[in-house]
């Protein structure tokens, strides 16, 4: 009796691994008044997989986030300018002086266009980070069990 060549060997199985995006707002309400954040201030986002993330802005302010869970779902929109409406006047009116031509109201206001981009189920909310914060942390490092 022949064996195939088949038999005996294991099939291996492709792992098919898919990145899925999660989106998280950062919620900085709780700061805004105490704090003035400059327009377009360079900041850097640090330890999205912790439980409480890092957030420094220009330098100079450090915040502490906590992630919460929403209730329900988020939805996040994007904003953009949307055409103005175009009127057409068409007819057989003799008095028609714009027969076939298009007209757009000078009165009319600027409309948004209005798009959902993603939905999300956390928000990052953030505070000052203050030097009890830090020493908490130390705390929790040195009672961590090795």
């Amino acid at each position: 009796m022949v064996e195939s060549e088949t038999e005996g060997q294991e099939e291996k199985e492709e792992v098919v691994v898919e990145e899925e995006e999660e989106y998280v707002l950062l919620d900085l309400d709780s700061i805004s008044d105490h704090i003035h954040i400059p327009h377009n201030a360079p900041y850097v986002l640090s330890g999205l997989d912790t439980l409480n993330p890092i957030l420094i802005i220009d330098n100079k302010i450090k915040l502490i986030g906590e992630y919460e869970e929403t209730i329900g779902i988020c939805l996040v929109f994007n904003e953009s300018d949307a055409d103005p409406i175009v009127h057409e006047e068409a007819g057989p009116s003799e008095a028609n002086l714009f027969s076939g031509r298009c007209i757009i109201d000078s009165k009319q206001t600027p409309a948004k266009q209005v798009n959902p981009i993603a939905s999300l189920h956390k928000v990052l909310k953030f505070r000052l980070f203050l030097e009890a914060d830090n020493e908490d942390g130390a705390d929790k490092q040195a009672n961590k069990p090795s």
